[in-house]
């Protein structure tokens, strides 16, 4: 049977913290309920966006809406196999809430993994279980942990990862590789794969999520994932852009995190890699207009490697001429482009749903990650090891979006080796 997680939510959770995990453990099989005191299936949690900038601490925007998937009070821990606890500044108030504490002692006392990042820990701090555990976490959480009598790790790194029994824990969402990793070994997992090389084509606003969940998503799996953007070099940053859907009759903009490049694009050898990833958001409309950029995307598409693009990254696609003949989808506002171009548009009804055509994986916007990722996985071959059944899940939405419960045909549960990694 699929494992079944559940993940702790609360209003103004850091917007990565949830998200990647979440979106990250539907990709791989994994069923994943996202609860929140007071509140029910279908209602949204507010995300904070994290990130440190210069100053003495980390600054707070807001990020996405985060639609929880099931109800707090109908929760039945015995039931899941695993606990997952984001960061942010909800920790600081679920910490206080005795139903959360009795749940999370409840997942501790059975044994079963319990990952937590960042300011999470302040919960295992307050339900007494982290005595005697070896702990790391955000910097800040460091007293608290060590006060409840945790083994005080201190984070070399913000990417740094502590196993301790059941217990995973790391400081930030830019360990998320080696998080995920951690539990999805702690669930019994196990796959092969890590050869795979992917390239993801990145631009100044491109979707924040679009960019992340599927990037942490692929490095969880020991994919060597590089992030290139024309005119910049490695280790340069592109802000992203937060898209989401709030009622109006067209997306909402708001800032994201900005995301750290790994590999330069002029310096780039394309034959190394096999896999093209297209974030969307709005840098597709100019990188369509890069001669270098068509290029790249051209040489993937006529080699047959697997290509996957995303909401508005269809406009590159457009743009290079590849699409003629080929079955697409798309957000829907890119329909034109599609049409145009001389393909098959696909209606993406309900919002998170992809498509596979040849070498082509295409998808409408992020809520669909999970089989996005999924069906990038199945071109790219990964072996598994662990043959799970298909999960039923419900499909992550946000107000005004469709909500379906859809089966995803290609997850499996991962294991990893590796430790955490450095990413953006």
């Amino acid at each position: 049977m699929a494992k079944s997680v559940l993940i702790l939510c609360g209003d103004y959770m850091e917007d990565y913290e949830v998200m990647v995990p979440f979106q990250a453990l539907l990709a791989y099989g994994v069923s994943v309920h996202a609860v929140c005191p007071g509140k029910k299936a279908g209602d949204v949690c507010r995300t904070a966006v994290h990130q440190g900038l210069g100053h003495q601490t980390y600054s707070e925007s807001r990020g996405h809406n985060f639609t929880v998937n099931a109800t707090f009070d109908e929760v039945d821990a015995s039931k899941y196999d695993g606990l997952v606890i984001p960061g942010g500044r909800a920790p600081e108030y679920l910490a206080m809430n005795e139903s959360v504490l009795d749940l999370v002692r409840k997942f501790f006392s059975s044994g079963k993994p319990i990952a937590s990042i960042c300011h999470g820990q302040l919960i295992l701090a307050a339900s007494g279980s982290v005595r005697g555990r070896k702990c790391t976490a955000y910097p800040a959480v460091g007293p608290a942990l060590i006060a409840a009598g945790a083994h005080w790790v201190e984070p070399e790194t913000m990417s740094a990862c502590v196993i301790d029994g059941n217990l995973i824990t790391a400081a930030t969402y830019i360990g998320h590789p080696g998080f995920i990793q951690l539990f999805v070994k702690a669930l019994g997992g196990t796959i092969t794969g890590s050869d795979k090389r992917i390239l993801f084509l990145c631009g100044d606003y491109m979707e924040d999520y679009e960019v992340m969940v599927p990037f942490q998503s692929f490095q969880a799996l020991e994919c060597h994932v590089d992030a290139v953007c024309p005119k910049k070099k490695a280790g340069e940053t592109c802000p992203t852009a937060i898209h989401d859907f709030e009622g109006d009759q067209t997306y909402s903009e708001k800032p994201g995190h900005d995301f750290t490049l790994t590999a330069t694009f002029e310096d780039l050898n394309i034959p190394s890699y096999d896999a093209l990833v297209i974030p969307g958001g709005r840098a597709p409309e100019y990188l369509a207009l890069n001669e270098k950029v068509i290029a790249l995307v051209k040489e993937f598409m006529e080699a047959g490697k697997p290509v996957a693009s995303i909401c508005h990254g269809q406009q590159i696609l457009a743009a290079a001429g590849v699409l003629k003949g080929k079955k697409c989808t798309a957000y829907p506002a890119v329909k034109l482009n599609v049409v145009l171009s001389g393909a098959t548009w696909l209606e993406p009804e309900p919002i998170d749903r992809c498509f596979t055509d040849g070498n082509l994986v295409t998808g409408a916007a992020w809520p669909g990650h999970p089989e996005f990722i999924s069906q990038l996985m199945t071109l790219l071959a990964f072996i598994h090891m662990l043959e799970l059944e298909p999960i039923r899940r419900l499909g992550m939405d946000s107000p005004g979006l469709h909500s379906e419960i859809a089966s995803i045909p290609m997850g499996q549960i991962i294991e990893t080796i590796a430790s955490c990694s450095e990413a953006p």
